[in-house]
């Protein structure tokens, strides 16, 4: 498989994973810190050599290719068809961001900022994800359309949980820049499901067995 595909593919795992995690904070309250982490992650990944690198490796999205393969399955059930809502509309905010050069600034700014935070504090601490949830309600939410997460009143009233949300879809909107700067377009997207597939499978199994 062309290394474009597999890059297009990573970028795509890392984005439902983060939608997955939005999902299951939403409606769960429940949250995977590995997975977690792993998105956070990616925010404060600063000139990779690699697509994979960005994540710290295909073992750490090997949730996300599991989930990428379920969406891409066909399959109809409430969760799934969330997943692949959220992604489409972080895929417009992605679009709007990327012709809005003061808010793309911003954006940067702010997570260099955060990046300051990361001297007293881990990468998941509530005080740095607060911090990335302001960067997303700020700079990117208003450009529109509003992500509108569905899940429990008593889950999504936490503000804790709120802000885990919003950072997670600003770890969203860095994997579909990473998807575009791949060749990723909404015509690939239909065209190279079944070859995608494939590739998830290519991918999982390179990631197992790199960690025996």
């Amino acid at each position: 498989m062309s290394t474009g595909l597999k890059n297009r593919t990573i970028a795509l795992a890392g984005l439902y994973q983060c939608v997955d995690l939005v999902t299951n904070i939403a409606w769960n309250g429940r949250l995977d810190e590995t997975p977690f982490q792993t998105c956070i992650y990616s925010l404060f990944s600063e000139n990779p050599e690699t697509h994979e690198a960005v994540y710290g490796g295909l073992i750490k999205i090997i949730a996300g290719l599991d989930v990428l393969r379920s969406s891409l399955g066909a399959h109809d059930d409430r969760q799934s068809l969330e997943r692949t809502q959220y992604s489409i509309m972080l895929m417009l905010l992605e679009k709007r961001l990327r012709k809005a050069p003061l808010e793309t600034e911003r954006v940067r700014n702010g997570i260099q900022s955060a990046v300051q935070q990361l001297e007293h504090f881990d990468m998941t601490h509530i005080n740095v994800i607060s911090n990335l949830a302001d960067i997303y309600r700020q700079s990117i939410s208003p450009l529109g359309p509003r992500v509108i997460v569905k899940g429990e009143p008593s889950y999504l009233s936490n503000p804790d949980n709120a802000s885990r949300i919003r950072a997670l879809l600003l770890a969203g909107i860095r994997a579909i820049m990473l998807w575009r700067q791949s060749g990723g377009n909404r015509w690939r997207l239909l065209s190279e499901r079944n070859v995608m597939l494939k590739e998830i499978d290519s991918l999982m199994s390179q990631a197992r067995s790199r960690n025996l």
